[in-house]
């Protein structure tokens, strides 16, 4: 007859572990079992062996500690050699096949409101974790996530429990445990203790560059959480994304996230808003009631840089906006060549009209595209990898433009048409690659020019960009995201037609930026530059 095997269950959580006992015991597994957990299994009905038995002198410092014992992880490290065998049954102490543990809540104590150092340290787990690595170190079955269990039970019943599977359990377990400690450094450190933790879920056929390999996507618990990370949206049609479109589509989610909160906060509602981008900056965007309309401008922000690009929109693509998405303004036997479209939703059928040789257009649908605002603004820390493996930590790009804020200061009023386009031309270049001017005009993105070292070179590129894609600048508005150092950038745009100007303020000549604008008759809004500077992707 063979030998029992023997199962230690420890959770915090108590849902399903009472079936899972049920199922083990039914394979003619015997149950460990501590304090809580014990109890449970015993009220449920499951013969179960109060893991304090096995220690000498049973649980003490009021049960906090019983599992930290060399008992215990005598049955978790021994091998399984005759010597091994032989010492423990010497001992009187099982050999541990599975450890099935979770852990005690120690993040949600932290991110609870009114937790004290007290509570958190009450919350942090010593024993589990231990549990969990003893048992990854000998090889055994080790459950550190419940929905393994249903996947264990079902390789146990097959015969099928090979050395593979093993490793990844050990493998969840080690990350488990390895998150934990994070979460505890972080708070005890105040977070002068950072890192990034993550499981690959996606792979790419290569990074930036085709020479750039292995490439991958890692999630995490906080995007398993955010129904806008990456990840959530799901791919209807084409072909698998790459590591450059990862990117680009965070990019495309930050800045129809601001415009909607701009709106949010200022509006008191949500418009309508299409955006369209190439390598993460946007060259087409628009706002307004009507989607016909919306994309018809969008599409005509900068259709040549638009060129195999991405589009994204807070509403439903029906085979109308498909169509106009695909033709407008284009030649009667030609279509509009794109690399990926993003909406909320798609009518039935729609995906397949952006189909391209070789499926080289991808469309992804994500439902949390229809609620943004500024409650759904990524808040998670940003890292940026350096060289060596530092890395710099910053807050996310959370601040939303309030036209209303003290601190703002204008020459003379505004418009309310000029006011909601300076919006969209504030959320558009406040996610755009600094340095960044952005001209809009009835609602309508009309030239970004992004990434140039002086300001005065972005002011006379978002001019170029406008004119090359035939815009009437008269009576657009202008923004910097940061402050003018001297008074050609802003003469640059009045020049050309720019009738309002957002930047910050900070400068040594804002005077001569000010005087500029008022012998123009130009209204100018001006904020500290360390309120509402708008750097972005340096």
């Amino acid at each position: 007859m063979a030998e029992a095997k023997w199962a230690l269950l420890s959770v915090y959580h108590k849902e399903g572990i009472v079936e899972f006992a049920k199922e083990l015991v039914a394979l003619g597994w015997q149950i460990l079992a501590s304090g809580g957990t014990a109890r449970a299994l015993l009220e449920g009905g499951v013969a179960v062996r109060d893991v304090a038995s096995l220690v000498g002198g049973g649980p003490i410092l009021g049960h906090r500690v019983v599992t930290l014992s060399r008992e215990v992880h005598a049955g978790l490290l021994a091998q399984d050699t005759p010597e091994d065998r032989a010492e423990l049954e010497k001992l009187n102490v099982p050999y541990i096949d599975l450890v099935c543990v979770d852990l005690y809540p120690l993040e949600e104590e932290i991110r609870r409101e009114g937790s004290t150092r007290e509570s958190v340290i009450e919350k942090t787990d010593i024993g589990g974790p231990t549990m969990l690595r003893s048992a990854a170190k000998g090889g055994r079955i080790v459950i550190s996530i419940p929905k393994d269990r249903e996947m264990v039970l079902w390789l146990l019943k097959k015969g099928e429990m090979d050395e593979g599977f093993r490793k990844v359990l050990a493998a969840k377990a080690e990350y488990v445990i390895a998150k934990y400690c994070l979460a505890s450094a972080r708070y005890h450190s105040e977070g002068r203790c950072d890192g990034l933790l993550g499981t690959e879920t996606k792979t790419c056929a290569y990074g930036e560059n085709g020479w750039q390999k292995p490439a991958s996507l890692f999630t995490n618990s906080t995007a398993d959480a955010d129904p806008l990370a990456v990840s959530k949206y799901q791919l209807l049609y084409g072909s698998e994304p790459s590591y450059n479109l990862y990117c680009f589509l965070h990019r495309m989610d930050q800045t129809i996230g601001h415009i909607a909160a701009a709106f949010e906060v200022n509006r008191r509602k949500m418009p309508m808003i299409a955006i369209g981008a190439k390598h993460g900056n946007p060259c087409g965007a628009a706002v307004g009631n009507d989607p016909n309309v919306v994309i018809g401008k969008m599409l005509m922000g900068d259709s040549l840089a638009l060129f195999g690009g991405q589009v994204m929109t807070n509403f439903t693509v029906t085979e109308q906006l498909a169509g106009a998405i695909l033709t407008h303004a284009m030649p009667a036997d030609k279509r509009r060549i794109l690399d990926t479209i993003i909406a909320p939703s798609f009518d039935e059928g729609v995906a397949e009209m952006f189909k391209r040789r070789v499926d080289k257009c991808r469309v992804f649908a994500n439902p949390a595209l229809w609620q943004l605002g500024k409650a759904t603004l990524d808040t998670t820390p940003m890292f940026r990898p350096l060289r060596g493996g530092e890395f710099l930590r910053q807050p996310n790009y959370t601040f939303v433009l309030d036209l209303e804020a003290s601190y703002l200061k204008r020459s003379k009023p505004l418009t309310p048409e000029q006011e909601e386009d300076l919006l969209l031309a504030w959320a558009v270049g406040s996610t755009s690659n600094s340095n960044t001017v952005t001209l809009v005009k009835n609602k309508q993105l009309i030239g970004n020019g992004v990434g140039q070292m002086d300001r005065w070179a972005v002011a006379e590129l978002s001019v170029q960009k406008a004119r090359r894609a035939e815009h009437d600048i008269a009576g657009a508005v202008g923004y910097s995201d940061s402050f003018f150092p001297f008074d050609d950038g802003p003469k640059a745009l009045i020049d050309a037609g720019v009738r309002a100007i957002l930047s910050s303020s900070g400068s040594i000549n804002d005077q001569a930026v000010t005087d500029l604008c008022k012998e123009r008759d130009v209204p100018l809004v001006m904020g500290p530059d360390g309120e509402i500077r708008g750097f972005c992707w340096h």
